[in-house]
């Protein structure tokens, strides 16, 4: 009768890997992270290159050099091209891989903010406002889209949610310029003269004889 040691024995020699397999398994994990470095990089040396043609104002070949190694679920390469073809005028091809990018990455901020270059560029106004609440459903906080969202309702004469995000900035950033400056006349518009003079005198601090901040206190009386 077969022992139970003997079983114990038998079970181990089935599931031994032969050693041709064991030399096999490690040709390809060592293929595999040669191969890895290879691409690595092949994209370091594709971003280089787009990177020295946008400083010389090449933006043709800034794109070409990053479509050499394109990769539609690389949040990088996306964004990259989104930034390029953007510099390029190319503001519906820019739009679709700041999209690309947003997909790949929906909590990140850095290519909601790229992707609103090329809407604006476009007129499509109504997707900038969009991408900018999707920004401060994030970051409630960003300064730079309650700025931008302050200037946007400022430019339309909507002063009362104007005041609500250049507030917010102001509460950040109490010697900012140029939020100072556009809350001051935010203020003004929406007939609160005392706020507005205080905030006008508070530029000049800032900006010793600024004209927008000398003109509105010349208009209030």
């Amino acid at each position: 009768m077969e022992t139970l040691k003997s079983k114990r024995f038998t079970a181990s020699q089935n599931h031994r890997i032969s050693p041709f397999c064991s030399l096999t398994i490690t040709l390809l994990f060592f293929l595999s992270l040669s191969l890895a470095g290879q691409n690595t990089a092949a994209l370091q040396e594709a971003f280089a290159k787009s990177q020295e043609f946008e400083s010389r104002g090449n933006f043709t070949e800034a794109i070409s050099s990053m479509k050499t190694i394109y990769q539609e679920d690389s949040y990088e390469i996306n964004l990259r091209l989104g930034w390029v073809t953007y510099l390029a005028g190319q503001f519906t091809e820019s739009s679709a891989y700041y999209q690309k990018a947003m997909k790949l990455k929906p909590y990140a901020i850095e290519p909601k903010l790229g992707f609103v270059n090329p809407a604006s560029a476009l007129g499509n106004w109504d997707q900038v406002i969009a991408t900018y609440n999707e920004i401060l459903a994030i970051d409630p906080q960003n300064t730079t889209v309650n700025y931008r969202m302050g200037s946007i309702y400022y430019g339309r004469k909507d002063y009362v949610k104007a005041e609500k995000y250049l507030e917010k900035v102001v509460n950040l950033y109490p010697f900012d310029y140029d939020s100072l400056i556009l809350y001051a006349w935010t203020n003004l518009k929406l007939g609160k003269t005392r706020e507005a003079q205080v905030l006008f005198n508070k530029v000049l601090l800032n900006k010793p004889k600024d004209t927008s901040a000398l003109e509105g206190l010349s208009l209030i009386k």
